[in-house]
């Protein structure tokens, strides 16, 4: 790998050259999106589930039992989906952004 880095000075190279970046190139159109799926995905996630699944019909009673004696703070839990937010929207600002002028 060190010998490619050394014809090619356009490419950039990460964890022992494991992931390569050549200079100008593009985050692919799939891949953007796939970053506004997950981040949707796991902020619902964290909002939804944040007390654990309690209307499911066998086991609900027991989280609900759980959740009452270990006192969980659904503020806690808030905050954790809105830092997961605030990451992914500087990811996706990230994926989004026009390069061309740099």
């Amino acid at each position: 790998m060190a010998n490619k880095q050394e014809t090619q000075p356009n490419v950039h190279d990460y964890a022992g050259g494991w992931i390569t970046e050549r200079t100008g190139t593009e985050v692919p159109g799939f891949l953007k999106f796939a970053y506004v799926g997950v981040a949707i995905g796991t902020v619902s996630y964290l909002i939804l589930y944040m007390t654990g699944e309690t209307g499911h019909s066998e086991r609900g009673s027991i989280v609900e039992q759980f959740n009452r004696a270990t006192e969980n703070s659904p503020a806690i839990m808030y905050m954790v989906a809105a830092m997961a937010a605030v990451f992914f929207l500087a990811v996706i600002l990230f994926a989004f952004r026009n390069t061309e002028g740099e």
